[in-house]
């Protein structure tokens, strides 16, 4: 592209995926080209005059490498006043200061400045909306990061009429998906191959898929995961800010929770946050068929490997069927195809072992 910044060129996308193993499928390299102007548009534009670029928002089915790409374009591309945030880590900093400002006029707009002070660029990895009073907040934040003069830039597995799929809630979508569609290129990334199951280019999960998933959790199974069975008297309260959560162990940086206690009670996307700030080395028993559960236990279970994935924290799942299984079933969250792709990531030690994919 004649005049492009040196630095910012449309073979960054080719040359990073040869380094990852794998070569662009049609709907990558049609995402990548579009990537690489905006990035030559967001380059070019100075700091007070011009139209602000249009941004791009990329959507598909998990691990066809839209995260890959966003990643890739935001290393990439030469501007100062850039950031990417993880969309959970988004909402719970947003949460925060829109509470501190809760009795102003305009107080998502200041939440808004104060967090992203003067970015020029913001890239949101998975977002989604599946809570309904979050629909309205969104639909206001997106409008206050285009009137600020920000390019948005986000990955999700929905097309933005797909967001709250929920029928009863649906139309409370409706301004935010009619937003990113004027605002934004909508993009759809599908290709055949699910590179989480693969080379998963691009992935910073190395650690979580040093983890495990473990059933149905017998002692020599445990053993061979490195796991030793927490005592009766390890049991302690963990303090989630004025709450607390019951863990069967706490050992350093180490945690050791069970699927009731953790998923089954009023726990929040930015309580596990919270926790995987202060853990790196998780361990979730009594793991059954998601189908057993209650759904807000369920989604709740797809938030925390969302949360775990997402900060590298390496986890052990002990359950009482194969992964397989836990999977399968009707009434499921929505985003149980994501929860599937990670878990993919995870050795299977049990009594039907899996292949594991390439670490």
């Amino acid at each position: 592209m004649a005049g492009t910044p040196r630095g910012w060129t449309p073979d960054v996308f080719e040359a990073a995926a040869r380094t990852a193993g794998f070569e662009l499928d049609a709907s990558q390299y049609a995402a990548a080209a579009r990537l690489v102007q905006l990035g030559d548009e967001i380059a070019r534009r100075r700091k007070l005059f011009g139209s602000t670029p249009r941004g791009v928002y990329i959507w598909g089915p998990v691990g066809r490498g839209k995260s890959w790409l966003t990643d890739t374009f935001y290393s990439a591309v030469p501007i100062p006043g850039k950031r990417r945030m993880h969309f959970h880590e988004f909402f719970r900093e947003f949460h925060t200061r829109y509470a501190a400002h809760r009795h102003e006029k305009h107080a998502g707009d200041r939440a808004v400045r104060e967090l992203l002070g003067h970015s020029r660029l913001v890239c949101f990895d998975e977002f989604h909306v599946h809570d309904p009073g979050d629909a309205t907040i969104m639909a206001r934040v997106v409008q206050s990061l285009l009137a600020q003069r920000i390019t948005l830039v986000a990955t999700s597995n929905y097309p933005p009429s797909g967001l709250l799929p929920n029928p009863l809630f649906h139309h409370l979508i409706e301004p935010l998906a009619a937003t990113l569609h004027s605002a934004l290129d909508i993009l759809e990334v599908a290709g055949p191959r699910d590179y989480r199951r693969a080379r998963r280019p691009g992935t910073s999960a190395a650690e979580f898929a040093r983890g495990g998933y473990v059933w149905p959790g017998a002692d020599a199974q445990l053993a061979r995961a490195g796991l030793v069975p927490p005592a009766p008297a390890e049991r302690q309260r963990v303090r989630i800010g004025t709450r607390t959560v019951t863990a069967r162990a706490v050992r350093g940086d180490a945690v050791w929770f069970d699927f009731t206690d953790l998923c089954d009670g009023p726990y929040s996307t930015i309580d596990y946050l919270s926790l995987a700030d202060r853990f790196r080395d998780w361990t979730l028993s009594g793991l059954p068929p998601l189908a057993t559960t209650g759904r807000d236990a369920a989604q709740r279970f797809a938030n925390l490997v969302d949360v775990l994935c997402d900060r590298d924290r390496r986890l052990h799942l002990v359950a009482s069927v194969p992964r397989t299984e836990c999977l399968t079933g009707d009434l499921l969250p929505p985003d149980i195809q994501r929860t599937a792709s990670r878990l993919a990531l995870l050795p299977e030690i049990g009594g039907a072992p899996v292949a594991v994919a390439d670490q």
